[in-house]
């Protein structure tokens, strides 16, 4: 990437951009530091609608896809590019201009030759990751013979493909940011699967990754014997037991030492301070845990700070509030140990009550001076010890 003056690089895509009929689509993602931005991704793309060209504008609040259509000279480009997003992909029909601006606020631009169509339907679908008919969706039993997702497991279908539509993008921005380093068929990304259980996102990440050309070594860990014995079965039977394995073997302690990246999809209780414990302790670059039932903080909360009796004397209060509390300290606590951590919706709540992921990249960069303080003001305030700060390395 060539390093290029900010406002001279927004002037470069500002003009691409009024070049409306040669565009394809722009996403706006990511952080600079020391800036908010109003939503965590928007997408742009050029639309039809009664035969105009509009600009698309759509952006999620973890909830639902809001979307707002504008003349092209009325899209409020200009002031979304300035508005604080660390990663602008703009794609044309010709080129792909893909910027990345570094916490000195420097632009780093890069340019590279394509040939794509814009897909101008206003009302587009939804493109699936995965196809329904891959034959390890039917191995691993999501989808039936004849390449359908099957009925009762349509909400793991939905779980498994917004995972990945997370996995993708974070994965592709710790890289280009020189978190992880480039994967290589001599030296693949490494994930592990913390209490893979039947696999299901064990096995999606892998097949969808190396459909991407991006080689990886997977590795699904869970405490019991039948699941490892029927994951590697599957495994052997789709003929990628090169690069992907299972171990039955508690996460706490697994003889697995290192990966670049660790993910966990509704590791029980504690389990998911093991899983998020074992990736600060092995200096994992990139983790994505979906937290399952909380009860650890829940249980010790005993003696109430008031006026929190408002909300704790009501019994399922008490307990949204305990999960509450317990992702907080999770999360303070790798962001005390070099992590950029927040927390996402990872899927709509009504495929799975458990939809809330912690995203954390392992940046190095120190926390805030204040930020010790505020997590130990906080166990005091509720008197409460976290699983996790036992199990991790001082």
């Amino acid at each position: 990437m060539a390093e290029t003056d900010l406002e001279q690089t927004f002037s470069v895509l500002e003009a691409k951009f009024l070049d409306s009929n040669n565009l394809v689509r722009v996403v706006l993602s990511g952080r600079r530091r020391n800036m908010q931005t109003l939503h965590e991704r928007i997408d742009m793309r050029p639309v039809l609608i009664k035969e105009v060209l509009h600009i698309q504008v759509s952006h999620s609040d973890g909830r639902q896809m809001t979307t707002k259509n504008y003349l092209p000279l009325q899209t409020p480009f200009a002031e979304l590019l300035r508005s604080g997003y660390a990663n602008i992909l703009l794609e044309g029909t010709s080129e792909t201009l893909n910027v990345r601006i570094t916490k000195k606020g420097e632009a780093l631009l890069h340019r590279e030759k394509s040939s794509k169509e814009p897909e101008l339907s206003h009302d587009r679908s939804k493109a699936r990751l995965l196809d329904a008919s891959d034959p390890f969706l039917i191995a691993i039993g999501i989808s039936d013979a004849q390449g359908e997702v099957k009925p009762s497991k349509s909400d793991k279908y939905m779980q498994v493909e917004e995972f990945l539509r997370i996995l993708a993008p974070t994965l592709a921005g710790a890289i280009s940011a020189g978190h992880i380093a480039q994967p290589t068929e001599a030296k693949p990304l490494t994930i592990v699967d913390l209490g893979c259980g039947h696999a299901y996102l064990t096995f999606a990440a892998h097949q969808y990754l190396r459909s991407q050309g991006i080689p990886v070594k997977v590795i699904g860990i869970d405490i019991r014997p039948a699941a490892r014995d029927r994951n590697n079965e599957i495994a052997s039977q789709l003929g990628i037991s090169s690069s992907i394995e299972f171990r039955a073997e508690e996460i706490a302690d697994t003889t697995l030492t290192t990966a670049d990246v660790a993910i966990a999809l509704h590791a029980c209780d504690t389990a998911t301070d093991d899983a998020i414990a074992w990736a600060i302790n092995t200096d994992a670059k990139l983790a994505l845990i979906a937290p399952c039932c909380h009860h650890d903080i829940q249980a010790q909360m005993n003696e109430i700070p008031e006026p929190w009796s408002l909300i704790t004397r009501n019994g399922i209060m008490k307990e949204r509030l305990g999960d509450l509390l317990t992702d907080a300290l999770r999360m303070q606590i790798m962001k005390l140990r070099g992590y950029r951590v927040e927390a996402i919706e990872f899927v709509g709540g009504e495929h799975t009550p458990r939809n809330l992921m912690i995203r954390a990249v392992k940046t190095g960069a120190p926390a805030d001076k204040n930020e010790a303080a505020k997590y130990e003001q906080m166990l005091s305030l509720w008197k409460v010890k976290p699983a996790l700060a036992s199990l991790i390395s001082r």
